[in-house]
């Protein structure tokens, strides 16, 4: 098997095929290296949506390259490894949203971005981890009962700051769900100076011991800003090589050995090779289920201004 020189070669096939390369903050040092756009799963939709590219290389999940899809119908949107999947996206199913839904004509459905097509579909409203609060106050103070879907710590974390009860979902991401509080503790042990941030996909009792909760992207915008120089992570692991990056002089420890997805992990340099190659795992999105989606996000939009 002859040896390929995988960087070059993804760098000559994107120039010959007009494609462009989004990585998730979550994917492998080496994968976030060779994309055109670093960044959250929507920001990234977004952004191809801008470009001229006849090709999208999503590494990521597929429920992200399903949204870029939904966004740029007329671009071809691949994902190196089909089987990538999203665990919170699979705690809830259109069959009990669709159940939900002609139970409680009257509830407003707000869902959070890592969801499938199908999910969005039956939603109201999307929001992601930056916006949710702001939307979720939208609509409670115009009197709407709401069903906040899936992830039931972002919607407790919601509750908490907006201080006002609404349903909640009971799904969530494993990775950030299961994060042992004391093992957190026994970093800040380890580091006093060090502050720690977090994401909202992290229950209540890590939230409350944080120095700032946000997005990732808005805990990479934290971490630039503050004069602190070293931080406890409490999300996935990949945001570290961002933070390293573009922090030198600070020091980052990840709030636990755990904080690894699996299925963020997939995705190999040769992955992202052979799927430009031979323009395999394409993205198809139903297109009523597209239209039905993207009447939810652009609601999320005009919120978000």
């Amino acid at each position: 098997m002859k040896n390929i020189d995988y960087k070059s070669e993804i760098q000559r096939l994107k120039k010959e095929k007009n494609a462009v390369i989004l990585a998730h903050y979550y994917q492998e040092d080496d994968v976030q290296d060779v994309a055109d756009f670093l960044g959250d799963s929507l920001n990234l939709s977004q952004t191809a949506v801008s470009t001229d590219a006849d090709i999208i290389v999503f590494c990521g999940v597929h429920f992200m390259a399903e949204t870029a899809k939904i966004l740029s119908p007329n671009k071809k949107v691949l994902l190196p490894v089909i089987n990538a999947d999203c665990l919170m996206a699979q705690t809830i199913t259109k069959k009990d949203l669709q159940k939900y839904k002609d139970e409680h004509p009257d509830t407003k459905i707000i869902t959070y971005v890592n969801t499938t097509a199908e999910i969005k579909a039956l939603s109201d409203c999307i929001c992601t981890s930056t916006n949710g609060l702001k939307i979720i106050e939208h609509y409670l103070d115009q009197g709407e009962k709401i069903l906040y879907t899936p992830d039931q710590n972002l919607g407790k974390y919601a509750m908490k700051i907006s201080g006002k009860q609404f349903e909640v979902w009971n799904g969530c991401c494993p990775i950030h769900h299961f994060l042992d509080k004391r093992k957190v503790l026994k970093q800040k042990e380890l580091h006093p100076d060090a502050l720690i941030i977090a994401h909202p996909e992290c229950q209540l009792d890590i939230l409350e011991i944080s120095d700032y909760v946000g997005s990732t992207a808005q805990l990479l915008s934290f971490v630039k800003k503050s004069e602190a120089k070293e931080f406890i992570v409490c999300t996935e692991k990949g945001v570290l090589h961002p933070m390293k990056t573009q922090n030198p002089d600070k020091t980052f420890y990840l709030g636990s050995p755990t904080l690894s997805c699996h299925d963020m992990k997939k995705t190999r340099l040769e992955d992202v090779y052979n799927c430009l190659l031979n323009e395999t795992n394409e993205i198809f999105v139903d297109e009523e289920v597209s239209r039905k989606a993207v009447k939810a996000l652009n609601t999320m939009l005009e919120l978000s201004k």
